[in-house]
C-alpha cells in the first residue's frame, strides 16, 4: 500500500517539484511558508499580487536580506502586536526554512527549538 500525497500549492519544497523526492527538510519548507502566512497575513498564492510577488514565500524571502527589510514584508498588525525582537527572529527562522538548498534548511527539531526559545521571552499575558 502506497502513501497518498496531497500536494498544495505554495507550500510545497521546490526541491520536491524538481526532483520529486520528499525529504525530512521538505516539511520545514511548508513549515516555513506557514510562518511566513503568519507574519504577513496573506494567502500563499495570491494572482491579486504584481507578478514577482504572486509566491509569497520568493517575494519573502528578498526583502529579509536587507537589514530592516522585513519591516516592508510583515503585515503592520502583526508587528503592532508582537515584540519587534521576536517578529524578526521568527522572520529569519522562516527564511531559513525556506532556503532553496534543503540542506541549508533547519531541521524541525531546531526549528521547534528555537520558537520554545522565542515564546520564552513573550511575557506572559493574563
Amino acid at each position: 500500500m502506497g502513501t497518498l500525497l496531497l500536494r498544495t500549492l505554495g507550500y510545497m519544497d521546490p526541491g520536491y517539484l524538481c526532483t520529486g523526492q520528499l525529504t525530512d527538510k521538505s516539511d520545514v519548507y511548508s513549515f516555513g511558508v506557514v510562518l511566513v502566512e503568519i507574519l504577513t497575513r496573506e494567502k500563499p498564492i495570491s494572482f491579486d499580487r504584481p507578478e514577482s510577488q504572486i509566491i509569497i514565500a520568493s517575494h519573502f524571502v528578498s526583502p529579509i536580506e536587507l537589514k530592516d527589510g522585513f519591516f516592508h514584508v510583515v503585515d503592520p498588525v502583526v508587528l503592532n502586536v508582537g515584540n519587534r525582537e521576536q517578529v524578526r527572529a521568527v522572520a529569519e527562522l522562516a527564511k531559513r526554512c525556506l532556503h532553496m538548498n534543503s540542506a541549508e534548511r533547519p531541521s524541525m527539531k531546531e526549528v521547534a527549538g528555537e520558537l520554545q526559545r522565542l515564546s520564552g521571552m513573550c511575557p506572559t499575558v493574563v
